[in-house]
């Protein structure tokens, strides 16, 4: 199983120019072929009166579904250097399209690759990447004499304390990476003399944000 993956934050759009023709780049998650091809015709219609709509999308958990169309740029100028974009930042589960209004200004193969590159490398930063991993949700309670051990403890941890309630004793709860639950437990328990009980959460993907426009 999957234990760790890179996406799009979510479903959104970023445009640029190059000598004055518009590349418009509309990228949305899927986790199935017919789902990619829905967007992109949504985007095709949406956009009847472009020069140009171009796509890639790459689908499942080893990327076994990869696809990519140039509708009507030369032969290899768009649509694989889409993918190609999409695979050097290791995204899964998304689909790109690239909306071309022509200025009448020629690019060259050269210069039409490295346009719809960018046009994707460049929408998928402006929208944010995520790095999901499978995660589970440790809680437990404490007295309130161990929560600056505890404390502590996570401020030395790379994993970091996501949620206290104050009550009649202090309910913790810590997003863990699932190979590291029992090595965690084991460390608390330790660190507090073993007066301490744990209720392990569901496995889940928990996203977060690793790159977006707001970092560079």
């Amino acid at each position: 199983m999957l234990k760790s993956y890179y996406t799009i934050k979510e479903n959104g759009i970023h445009e640029i120019d190059i000598k004055k023709s518009r590349f418009i780049t509309n990228m949305a998650r899927v986790t199935n072929e017919a789902a990619a091809k829905t967007f992109i015709q949504k985007i095709k219609k949406e956009h009847y009166q472009a020069t140009h709509n171009c796509s890639a999308f790459i689908i499942g958990e080893q990327n076994e579904i990869q696809r990519a169309h140039d509708d009507g740029e030369p032969s290899g100028t768009a649509g694989v250097p889409m993918l190609e974009s999409l695979k050097l930042m290791a995204l899964q589960n998304v689909v790109a399209v690239t909306t071309r209004y022509f200025s009448g200004i020629k690019l060259g193969a050269g210069g039409l690759i490295r346009a719809y590159s960018n046009s994707v490398s460049e929408a998928a930063h402006a929208i944010g990447i995520v790095r999901g991993t499978l995660q589970r949700a440790l809680n437990f309670h404490l007295a309130y004499n161990q929560i600056d051990l505890v404390q502590n403890y996570f401020d030395n941890s790379t994993y970091q304390i996501d949620d206290i309630q104050y009550t009649t004793d202090i309910a913790i709860t810590a997003f863990i990476d699932s190979q590291d639950i029992a090595q965690i437990k084991a460390d608390l328990t330790d660190l507090l003399n073993g007066q301490i009980q744990f209720e392990v959460g569901t496995e889940r993907f928990r996203e977060v944000l690793v790159n977006s426009n707001q970092s560079h």
